[in-house]
């Protein structure tokens, strides 16, 4: 087994100074996440022959010149005059850790867990002193017989994992000497649009319903990861589009196939773990959570939260039935749309307070991270990341799947699929025949492979 060494915390700052007097103030969407935190992993090849630390040095001096684009995130936090948090910018940096681990980053991937990743990506909690405390942390891992991990966590009240990503791309785009694809850009949500102001409009209300009911219906929590696990799946092209023909409807098997990948693959988990939750007839409650960027006509360099929750409804549904399960979730995305997510943000906008939520706090919450192409982060000229993992913390209540891109090899409808789940359920979930039946490869978890 790999340990690592850790070696320092450092604080990095831009390599230009932000302008004195700004400050960048939060939506009502980023105020919702402000009790999350986001954790990624992205792990690569080596840059060819290294000396012992030169890999890290390379990327603290790209991450420098790269911070002078990102003064919301090297900015802290304070309070303004009605109590809500607001970020001054002040250069104070982002913390950096740097470590070393033994073996090779090859070795590490063929063991790791979920427990064991999360030593690659650093976090601390903010406790007393927010003004002191870092939004954003990044951790640089170098394996001894090659490979490096790179860990970025950081406060989802400022960013989400698009724009996380984005973070990351930029990093990596300033390590290989690149331009910035997409740089970012801070400014508010859009307002309603002129032309769906009508005096006889309706707003959507289940939407806003299910955020209501969310926000009364918040707890405490405590300790909330300690009995979850995390399991990651591969599924290929062949496999996904193996599970997008299990969707078509017996009555229609000639029509094209309306479920998108993520419709399909969410269908087969919300199935798959209410069954495992010990649900015979029903499935479980279920929250989908959608980048909304270009439905409300945002930049792709849009930095803050644009990822909305929506309830799936399962009245109705024969009993784990696949079909069904998929087109009740499409269902649900088509009524995400301009003014419905206009209605959500101005009603939010209107009950706006200093107690906000925990969004993933009630139903098994299904992420889609597909607006982004997360093995594109190239650190390493020429070669995609070997993997990368997601995690939006704490994950509490019945658990949580986060759906993603998978690396080129594994073609265009290829995914990857994270699952955190209390410990005992994940083995029953292996075991699940429709999990048997695509047979995806576990890249980490309870086991290498089924067999």
């Amino acid at each position: 087994m790999a340990e690592i060494t850790y070696i320092c915390k450092r604080t990095v700052v831009s390599t230009k100074p932000t302008q004195p007097g700004k400050y960048h103030s939060f939506s009502v969407l980023d105020h919702l996440m402000e009790k999350n935190h986001i954790r990624i992993v992205y792990y690569c090849k080596s840059w060819g022959e290294k000396e012992a630390g030169e890999i890290t040095v390379s990327l603290r001096e790209s991450i420098s010149e790269m911070l002078t684009h990102f003064p919301k995130v090297t900015g802290r936090l304070i309070r303004n005059e009605k109590g809500n948090w607001m970020i001054k910018c002040n250069d104070a940096g982002v913390r950096m850790v740097e470590a070393r681990a033994k073996g090779s980053v090859e070795d590490w991937l063929k063991s790791v867990d979920r427990e064991k990743e999360l030593k690659l990506v650093y976090w601390e909690d903010m406790i007393h002193k927010p003004y002191f405390w870092s939004t954003f942390y990044v951790q640089i891992t170098e394996f001894e017989e090659g490979g490096v991990a790179i860990g970025l966590s950081c406060f989802h009240l400022l960013a989400d994992p698009i724009c996380a990503t984005k973070f990351l791309k930029a990093w990596a785009d300033k390590t290989m000497g690149q331009k910035m694809v997409s740089p970012p850009f801070f400014h508010p949500l859009p307002p309603r649009r002129p032309i769906n102001k009508t005096s006889n409009h309706k707003p959507y209300t289940d939407l806003i319903n299910h955020y209501k009911f969310s926000i009364e219906n918040s707890t405490p929590f405590l300790d909330a990861n300690h009995t979850h696990t995390t399991i990651t799946l591969s599924f290929s092209d062949h496999m996904v589009q193996a599970c997008m023909d299990m969707v078509q409807p017996t009555s229609a098997p000639n029509k094209p196939n309306p479920s998108s990948p993520f419709e399909a693959l969410a269908g087969l988990l919300w199935i798959c773990i209410s069954k495992v939750k010990g649900l015979r007839n029903g499935l479980v409650n279920m929250s989908l959570c959608l980048d909304q960027r270009k439905v409300l006509g945002l930049d792709k360099g849009f930095f803050g939260n644009c990822m909305v929750y929506n309830k799936v409804h399962s009245n109705g549904l024969e009993e784990h039935n696949l079909s069904q399960a998929t087109k009740v979730i499409g269902e649900a995305l088509e009524k995400m749309d301009n003014e419905g997510i206009m209605d959500l943000i101005e009603w939010l906008e209107h009950n706006d307070s200093q107690s906000h939520p925990l969004m993933n706090n009630c139903d098994l919450i299904c992420a889609s991270l597909e607006t982004v192409e997360p093995y594109s982060v190239d650190f390493v000229g020429g070669f995609e990341p070997i993997r990368v993992s997601y995690y939006v913390e704490p994950v509490i209540g019945i658990g949580q799947v986060l759906i993603f891109r998978a690396p080129s090899y594994d073609g265009p409808l290829g995914r990857v699929v994270m699952v955190t789940l209390p410990k005992d359920e994940i083995v029953k979930l292996c075991e699940d025949e429709l999990i048997l039946h695509l047979s995806p490869r576990i890249l980490m978890g309870v086991a290498r492979n089924y067999a």
